[in-house]
């Protein structure tokens, strides 16, 4: 299947090839932070919220759902202001909102108010998590922007491998004010390091005149190439939400202890495929990558509906680490990609947006399939979420080589 593989530069004022600088690996770690406090939560809040209160599933995939949906809005809202205000300033304020509210957390007294408080951590984490991207996409050379989202990337993987056990570990053995206190410092590190260290690029030139405002006006229009890859990241983060959420219960459902090393040995495989996927992705197209990753995601969620002992277990992350590793980083890749730099933001918006929005529906649409099935049930059609991501990919890339005949066609006449 042909894959565009010459674009224009993403961002003309970088010439440079060197990709480790300062600023990127900085920006990098504080975004492996950031995540870390959302990931040492996510898992062990659901199993806290049952313990503590004793609400229905529905009630209990809330917690989950409520800050993807707080967290989708604030994006939206952060790609806007970021055009009129210093991205410093909202970056800060976004950093200070979550950390404030994860401390808040351990307080919480009723259901009512821990969800109130998934909604303000909402918004401060999705101010952040559009802001930093961004920022990095600023500083990545063009010829390396998928080997470089793909490390940038690993800042959440292993966030999502190690930030599960870490959380479940601290409730199990410290209780939940220990959890919320190390979330807090995760997020409130960050701040001292972007400033001590300088990282924050500058802050892009805006047009000097009023054709060049309309012109750039006039680009703004919504990029309708990102519609597909942000569709396939939807359904991907849909599988991650049921594991995230649900993982832990399955555990205790098919009695099965230590559930949290899924997590662990899932980021041995990552480490692994993420460097090579962009690689791939810069060299050969999507389609080299997002086909057998796919598939290989399908393949371990069938065998965790299986799984009764621990091998079982660590068969299918190491499996799914190779597939959500090389997916995720690739997908974000050829968004920014197919985007002009000053859009970056947008992209970037919509990719988080997108992730947030399938784990929350992961959520909820899994934890309605549990209540009326079981948990081993629900993640064979959580694999189903993979054949559909297969069937809209392979539709996109049949339409493509339709589109693109006619127009080789004319140019061989010429």
């Amino acid at each position: 299947m042909p894959q565009p593989e010459s674009h224009p530069s993403l961002n003309p004022s970088i010439t440079a090839p060197k990709l480790w600088t300062r600023s990127f690996i900085v920006l990098t770690f504080s975004y492996f932070l950031m995540f870390l406090c959302l990931q040492m939560l996510l898992s062990p809040l659901p199993t806290y919220t049952m313990d503590r209160f004793a609400p229905g599933d529905f009630t209990v995939s809330l917690v989950t759902s409520l800050f993807a949906l707080s967290a989708i809005a604030s994006r939206f809202l952060t790609a806007a202001l970021m055009k009129k205000a210093p991205r410093s300033v909202l970056l800060f304020c976004g950093l200070g909102i979550a950390a404030a509210s994860t401390a808040a957390y351990s307080f919480a007294d009723s259901i009512q108010t821990l969800l109130l408080l998934r909604i303000v951590f909402g918004i401060g984490f999705g101010a952040a998590s559009t802001i930093m991207p961004t920022l990095v996409s600023q500083i990545i050379p063009i010829r390396r922007i998928g080997e470089g989202i793909g490390y940038f990337g690993l800042s959440t993987s292993l966030a999502m491998s190690f930030g599960p056990l870490i959380g479940l570990t601290m409730l199990e053995e410290y209780g939940f004010p220990s959890l919320t206190a190390l979330g807090t410092v995760s997020v409130a590190l960050i701040v001292p390091l972007l400033l001590g260290f300088r990282s924050i690029p500058a802050q892009p030139h805006k047009p000097a005149s009023v054709h060049a405002a309309r012109a750039q006006a006039r680009k703004a229009s919504f990029n309708t190439k990102l519609l597909v890859p942000a569709l396939l990241n939807a359904l991907l983060s849909i599988t991650y939400g049921g594991l995230l959420s649900f993982l832990a219960l399955f555990g205790k459902e098919v009695h099965l202890s230590h559930v949290g090393l899924f997590f662990l040995f899932n980021v041995f495989t990552i480490l692994i495929v993420r460097p090579i996927s962009g690689r791939l992705f810069d060299s050969r197209g999507h389609s080299a990558v997002l086909i057998p990753a796919a598939i290989l995601i399908f393949v371990s969620l069938t065998i965790l509906s299986f799984a009764d002992n621990l091998f079982l277990l660590i068969v299918s992350a190491l499996i799914y680490g190779l597939g959500f590793g090389a997916t995720q980083p690739t997908l974000q890749a050829w968004m920014i990609r197919d985007s002009a730099p000053e859009k970056h933001g947008t992209a970037n918006s919509l990719y988080y947006n997108a992730t947030d929005f399938g784990v929350a529906a992961g959520a909820m649409v899994l934890g309605v399939i549990a209540s009326h099935t079981s948990y081993a049930i629900m993640y064979r059609y959580s694999a189903g979420f993979m054949l559909l991501f297969l069937l809209v990919y392979c539709t996109y890339q049949l339409i493509s080589v339709k589109k693109d005949k006619p127009s080789a066609a004319s140019s061989q006449r010429a």
